[in-house]
């Protein structure tokens, strides 16, 4: 073995032009499916990361009736689902998958809070546990957090986040401020951020309609206090943390699971369904998949060319080495030998192809990410498997000169010049 590798090295070495030109379409193929699978690798992750956002790993779910949530101020809650409270919390974050839970109420705020004749004019308002800063990656930024008592005393208290205090208080202090919601005075007692920034990137007109959006600003208040505001029953939507990013499918499912065993009609469209960033991220991969692999078969047909310019020049290297392997084969050498020593020299072709090939494919996905701003990933795995996949490729292309090669008559091979 190492024998007809270094005659494949002095081979090389010998015919140095030859060998480069007959490498060449193995690296122009290996370099192209880096860049490619560079590219779109790196796109995928960029779409994961811009709607899973600073890495909170956050999944709602929500009541719904058939494909829209369920509204219980324009529907009646069937018998056969309950007003679930906190307590299902427990059940919930004993799945392994979920690091956190959080139980909440949610509705427009449009209108209904006012800081004297200067009122909300969008913006979402939430009735929320002790758990739900902690959750989506909130802290505190002025003022102070709900506390238990702020809940067993049914206090009126608000959070409010920049937005809101920008839009309401005008850039003023609002710690300490009173306001109106639904004609109940409630007191700001702080101001809340996410704990780590992060802003989409958008490349184009289209990743901005994708990405985008405007909450109109979130205002807190204890859970406790929303029957004060909302005079009819209201169920509790619920989102959770999962302890990695590619948990949060397992997570959503598992704990949309916990919360429709409660629901004693099996066959109603009225459910508990996650909403889940990951699975929309995949959607939007999804959505380039047949471009991306149309642009992989044509980097894999010029790895094709590469292979039968290799049989190609491995056929003439067998016409010339005619009376070499006569020699060896009237000396004793065994058809299998001289076959071996055909296949490893082009393996050894195109490896060194395959290894040049990284290295300008991983330049090339560099140059393309720097002059259209598209994101690149590098896998290692990637890399290895194209070294292999190349050297695979010169193994298969050269049996055809390798079988040759070792079924000559070496008296036929000893009389030719």
């Amino acid at each position: 073995m190492i024998e007809n590798i270094r005659e494949a090295f002095d081979g090389i070495r010998s015919h140095k032009l030859r060998s480069c030109l007959t490498m060449l379409g193995i690296i122009i193929g290996i370099a192209s499916l880096i860049a490619i699978s560079s590219t779109i690798m790196g796109t995928n992750e960029q779409i994961k990361e811009n709607l899973i956002g600073s890495g909170n790993n956050t999944v709602t779910i929500q009541l719904y009736q058939g494909d829209y949530p369920f509204e219980s101020e324009y529907s009646t809650l069937p018998e056969y689902v309950p007003i679930l409270g906190t307590e299902i919390l427990d059940q919930i974050s004993k799945v392994p998958q979920i690091a956190k839970a959080s139980a909440y109420y949610s509705r427009n705020a449009y209108g209904i809070i006012w800081d004297g004749s200067n009122g909300l004019s969008q913006g979402t308002i939430y009735g929320v546990d002790n758990n739900y800063l902690s959750v989506y990656g909130y802290v505190i930024r002025a003022g102070r957090n709900f506390v238990d008592t702020d809940f067993s005393q049914y206090r009126k208290v608000i959070l409010i986040d920049k937005q809101v205090s920008e839009s309401l208080f005008l850039g003023e202090d609002p710690i300490g401020k009173t306001v109106e919601i639904s004609g109940e005075p409630y007191e700001v007692i702080g101001e809340f951020t996410q704990s780590t920034e992060f802003s989409p990137v958008i490349s184009s007109i289209e990743d901005y309609y994708t990405y985008h959006t405007t909450t109109g600003g979130k205002v807190l208040i204890p859970y406790t206090t929303w029957p004060v505001l909302f005079k009819y029953d209201d169920v509790f939507s619920f989102v959770i943390q999962a302890t990695g990013t590619d948990d949060m499918t397992t997570a959503g499912k598992r704990a949309e699971d916990i919360l429709n065993a409660t629901i004693t009609n099996e066959s109603t469209t009225v459910k508990y369904k996650s909403k889940n960033l990951l699975e929309q991220a995949k959607e939007l991969q999804e959505l380039s998949g047949a471009t991306n692999r149309q642009l992989i078969l044509v980097a894999c047909i010029s790895l094709l060319v590469g292979g039968i310019g290799v049989m190609n020049i491995m056929l003439v290297s067998v016409t010339e080495r005619t009376p070499e392997i006569g020699l060896k084969k009237a000396l004793g050498a065994r058809k299998r030998k001289i076959s071996a020593q055909f296949l490893i020299e082009a393996g050894v072709l195109t490896c060194i192809g395959g290894i040049l090939g990284v290295v300008v494919g991983v330049g090339l996905a560099y140059v393309i990410s720097k002059v259209s701003s598209v994101p690149i990933f590098i896998s290692g795995y990637i890399v290895t498997a194209t070294v292999i996949f190349s050297f695979i490729i010169g193994m298969f292309f050269g049996a055809v000169p390798a079988v040759q090669a070792s079924r000559l008559n070496p008296i036929d091979a000893l009389r030719r010049e």
